[in-house]
């Protein structure tokens, strides 16, 4: 969905997902130390995103799987692998009903929480499954 086009309010959801890119948005902007209010924005966004994707998969499976990313990513810098490893692993089966990049970003993301945990088996093999998709104009 491009922002501004003339149809944006007839859009089904538009409003939703400018709640959800807010929501993602905060979580992002929040330094480490902020607390728990960019987990809890994150989360939200999650929560959100998954009734969009429910009522419309096609439309929103994008959506849902860059809010898992996203918090993954918030858990990783929190030093809670463990934590985020389950919402990477989701984030990359919801993208490769995506394909391209969303799929290249999600595994790059599975790839570093398995490097944080240790695994580093799982990541190379993660990060050469990225490396063998092709990219996309």
């Amino acid at each position: 969905m491009h922002r501004n086009d003339p149809d944006d309010a007839t859009r089904k959801g538009s409003a939703d997902v400018a709640a959800i890119e807010g929501l993602l948005a905060f979580a992002q902007t929040r330094p480490r130390w902020s607390g728990g209010a960019a987990l809890s924005s994150a989360s939200e966004a999650i929560a959100r995103s998954r009734v969009l994707a429910g009522k419309s998969p096609e439309e929103h499976t994008e959506l849902l799987s860059r809010c898992l990313r996203t918090t993954a990513k918030l858990l990783l810098k929190r030093g809670k692998a463990t934590e985020a490893l389950p919402l990477a692993q989701e984030a990359v089966a919801l993208a490769r009903s995506v394909g391209g990049g969303p799929l290249v970003v999600s595994l790059m993301c599975l790839a570093r929480v398995f490097e944080a945990l240790h695994r580093y088996s799982e990541a190379a093999a993660t990060m050469a499954e990225a490396d063998r998709i092709p990219p996309t104009d």
